[in-house]
């Protein structure tokens, strides 16, 4: 018998002990090709930011989503390893992570899954909100009563300028696609995957198509691409080319800020290990071929998108804001109205799609969190399909209340420093993990020097935290941060008041082991990562 099978909780009747009073828990019925197209729809999520990583640093915007999807590729490699070492565990990355850190510190480790939770989990009110405003701004003018019309219920400006909650067509058109997302996923990840994919080929074949075309058919001038100046305004607050000092630079680590949070997203393919038929194979094809697909799109995409509109096209404000980024990439295949309606709404399929990763994963982040002792046990519940049903009605709920948020770049924001942490713990892990578990059987193991890049990409990610989180608003570091640690009592309240003190027995034979030999190295990485975090924003320049 392995170590791994001496490490899974005991059964009753081939039921995992938490799930026996249940009678219920995941089924073992994905393939990794589920779990590719259960995040086929992560390459949507370049919808989401394109306008605001223009925004923000300009001509190189292209250049900008080329690094950063190859440090998001960097990445996998470590998450695969890890997730390798569970295949009994739902959950993802963070879960796995949290597993390396908990041994030294309690409160360290359930940081690493509420931040994975709190970056996925807004993509359900982003996604809905992005799709809803694409089918009102291609059905209704901009300015006609629909798209007009809004009632605001509170003030939030205390949190961030002009933040307030509201009703208005935008919420009502999202909700609706909400609990139809909800819906498809209630009968369980099996049913739910084949609905991925079908969405998946209906939603890439026009994203692919329409990136394709205009470097096919377009004149694309180098002058679109180059120079790779970053973006600044003159005196009159019109925009120029700038130069690279330490605005310049400042300004691409706040445009690399935002590009990560969607080129980084493929690592939830892992989140299905406890759901795959053979994990010890599964995880890492599931990843690397999620990898392969997003390596390819995150280039193509901007580089069409930047190629056709140019530099003044993607400054346009509702571009900006995503609101017309399906209309704009609708007209790059030319063609009347039927097309452009056609195209609009497949790329409102491909935000869908998104969403449904989004919520797949998130809820099973829950799940799992509740079973290993860092969530309240009620999130603990999956249905007769095998649907963490509770974890999903929380996820639900925790977004209709983002879908009142009238500014949603700011939520993103917030998300996205959580996100950044939760990658930084997750990649620090992997040596942990390496140290403290070298006998594991690792189904596979990844080479030392990839191991070692991967956490040094941790670091780095945490200057782009440090340096960029303010471009996308005033004191989105603070209310990171905050987030982040809203977990501490939310763990106090389940690990002390609800189990005394004590892990759940199946969580503690993963923990408990005869050595920790990584000794201080964990807190000296913690240390060092807040000082990255501290020096980079004291030197960041945000004219």
């Amino acid at each position: 018998m392995s170590l791994q099978q001496e490490l899974l909780p005991p059964t009753a009747a081939g039921v995992p002990e938490h799930a026996a009073s249940q009678g219920h828990d995941l089924h073992r019925s994905l393939t990794w090709k589920d779990a590719f197209w259960v995040t086929s729809g992560v390459p949507a999520g370049v919808l989401f930011v394109i306008g605001g990583v223009a925004a923000t640093i300009g001509q190189p915007a292209w250049f900008i989503w080329l690094l950063a999807i190859a440090i998001g590729f960097a990445q996998c490699f470590t998450y695969a390893e890890i997730s390798g070492l569970y295949p009994h565990k739902s959950g993802g990355a963070s879960v796995y992570g949290a597993l390396g850190w908990v041994r030294y510190s309690k409160f360290v480790a359930p940081v690493s899954v509420w931040c994975n939770w709190l970056a996925w989990s807004p993509m359900l009110a982003l996604g809905t909100s992005l799709a809803a405003g694409y089918t009102l701004s291609s059905l209704f003018p901009a300015d006609s009563a629909i798209n007009s019309w809004q009632l605001t219920l509170l003030d939030l400006g205390f949190i961030s300028k002009d933040l307030t909650l509201r009703v208005n067509a935008t919420f009502v058109l999202a909700l609706v696609f909400l609990l139809i997302t909800f819906k498809l996923q209630h009968s369980g990840a099996s049913a739910a995957a084949k609905t991925q994919r079908i969405l998946g080929i209906a939603s890439l074949a026009p994203l692919l198509i329409i990136s394709l075309v205009p470097l096919f058919t377009d004149d694309m001038p180098s002058s679109r691409f180059l120079p790779l100046l970053p973006l600044a305004h003159d005196a009159s607050g019109a925009a120029v080319m700038g130069s690279w000092n330490a605005a310049g630079i400042s300004t691409a680590l706040g445009a690399m800020f935002l590009a990560c949070w969607s080129t980084f997203a493929f690592e939830t393919a892992v989140c299905y290990t406890r759901e795959f038929k053979d994990p010890q194979k599964d995880t890492f094809r599931a990843i690397f071929a999620s990898g392969l697909l997003c390596l390819f799109m995150f280039i193509v995409v901007p580089i069409a998108f930047q190629g056709h509109l140019g530099l003044e096209g993607m400054l346009a404000p509702s571009i900006i804001d995503g609101s017309g980024v399906g209309a704009a990439m609708a007209k790059f295949v030319g063609g009347g109205a039927v097309v452009f309606n056609v195209i609009v709404a497949m790329l409102v399929l491909s935000v869908l799609l998104v969403v449904m990763t989004s919520m797949m994963g998130s809820s099973r982040t829950l799940y799992q969190a509740s079973v290993d002792g860092w969530l309240p046990k009620y999130l603990s519940h999956v249905n007769q399909h095998g649907a963490p049903t509770r974890a999903m009605w929380t996820d639900l709920g925790f977004n209709v209340f983002l879908l009142l948020m009238s500014n949603y770049m700011s939520v993103l924001a917030v998300s996205n420093v959580c996100y950044m942490i939760f990658v930084f713990l997750n990649l620090q892990s992997g040596w942990i993990h390496r140290l403290d578990r070298p006998d594991w059987p690792r189904p596979y193991k990844c080479a030392n020097w990839l191991l070692g890049l991967g956490a040094l990409c941790g670091f780095i990610d945490l200057v782009f935290v440090g340096a960029g989180a303010n471009f996308q608003g005033e004191n989105t570091l603070r209310n990171g941060l905050i987030a982040t640690f809203l977990i501490v009592p939310v763990f106090i309240y389940r690990h002390y008041w609800q189990d005394k003190g004590q892990f759940p027995e199946s969580m503690r034979r993963d923990i408990d082991l005869p050595h920790a030999r990584a000794g201080v190295l964990p807190y000296l990485a913690l240390l060092l990562a807040v000082a990255v975090v501290w020096i980079s924003a004291k030197l960041t320049v945000i004219g």
